[in-house]
């Protein structure tokens, strides 16, 4: 339970109090930490005495010569649950720093309890996400998965939709505490199992095997990616996939994947089931793509009014008009520039089938 880093931290954290010297013990009177690093290692009967006792010890100068790796001051017992974990000890005059001695052996108590139940969310959150992503993958739950699933009280039997939730990058990962949170903020239906993926994740297996409606999903995620918006300065989209049979759940979370590339683009909640040309576009590899960009639209990346030009006239729906508003340019030059496009790609604008293969070489391209 007091492990040596804790103990390390504990002496730091008083050392903010106090000046003077101060030891963390553990129950065999083995010093752990110490602002004086000569003594970690070094036995000290006060301190054991203490742990035995399981209450404070004044040690005089007079009492120095009949206890072994002593120093004269105060030595308190540090519990948690109710058990002896360990002793600090507060080097000086007695009368001097037995004043403090409550109060530091309070706040290394905190510290303790703040140490242990971060190590428990963070056991938690392992499991859960390890068992997550197993279940994900797993064409039928295996006898240790669903023991998994009984210890972590998850329901394998419900129907669920999957949603993937990812932050924008961040240059430092997010707190334990941040973590915490975030998590904790989204959990309103018990059947909801929640989980992070990584430092830039989550996934959410909401349960719709009461027909929830797509509608009351998105209210939740836009309310969520709010929250999480204005408490931590966080920018977040998501991926929503269809509700689905256990058995097929991890079709949901494919689907929820393929939703998430196009909110990633429009930083925003895309649901699967509002896809319909990215359905096929998903599929795509990204070498693909990219050989796609070379046979259409490579000899535009070098000309960028007439890049320009194309990827505006797919924002105002193939309007010219609008087109060259938008542009700030002259009529005849948007058609001459229309007219260079075709040249240089071999694919006119004013065909639907070119004007297609050349929608499809922008929208690669934006991603």
């Amino acid at each position: 339970m007091l492990q040596p880093e804790l103990a390390e931290k504990i002496v730091k954290e008083v050392q903010r109090l106090i000046a003077e010297e101060i030891i963390v013990v553990n129950t065999e009177g083995i010093i752990m930490a110490s602002t004086n690093r000569d003594r970690i290692g070094n036995f000290h009967e006060g301190a054991f005495i203490t742990s035995q006792q399981k209450k404070k010890l004044i040690i005089t100068e007079k009492d120095t010569p009949q206890l072994k790796g002593v120093k004269s001051g105060i030595n308190l017992p540090i519990f948690f649950q109710q058990h002896v974990i360990g002793v600090i000890g507060i080097t000086g005059d007695p009368e001097t720093v037995t004043p403090f001695g409550e109060i530091i052996r309070k706040m290394t108590e905190l510290l303790i309890s703040e140490n242990y139940y971060g190590e428990q969310f963070d056991y938690h959150s392992r499991a859960m996400e390890t068992f997550v992503l197993e279940w994900l993958q797993a064409k039928e739950p295996s006898s240790d998965l669903l023991e998994r699933a009984r210890a972590l009280t998850i329901n394998l039997e419900l129907r669920r939709t999957a949603v993937i939730i990812e932050f924008e990058q961040r240059e430092h990962p997010l707190s334990r505490d941040v973590w915490s949170s975030i998590l904790n903020a989204f959990s309103q239906n018990k059947n909801d199992v929640v989980t992070r993926s990584g430092n830039e994740r989550i996934i959410v297996l909401i349960d719709c095997s009461e027909s929830i409606k797509p509608t009351s999903i998105k209210n939740r995620l836009e309310y969520f990616l709010l929250y999480i918006k204005n408490s931590f300065g966080i920018t977040s989209y998501a991926g929503v996939g269809q509700c689905a049979a256990p058995h097929n759940l991890h079709h949901s979370y494919a689907q929820a994947e393929r939703a998430l590339k196009l909110a990633r683009r429009n930083r925003g909640i895309i649901f699967d089931e509002e896809l319909i040309i990215e359905m096929v576009t998903g599929e795509l590899t990204s070498d693909i793509k990219a050989e796609y960009i070379q046979r259409t639209i490579a000899p535009l990346l070098t000309e960028k009014d007439l890049l320009e030009t194309l990827v505006e006239l797919f924002k105002q729906n193939h309007s010219l008009k609008n087109t060259a508003q938008s542009l700030h340019i002259h009529i005849n030059t948007l058609h001459y520039r229309l007219k260079k496009i075709e040249e240089l790609t071999h694919l006119n604008p004013n065909s639907i089938h070119d004007l297609f293969c050349l929608y499809l070489a922008v929208l690669f391209l934006d991603e």
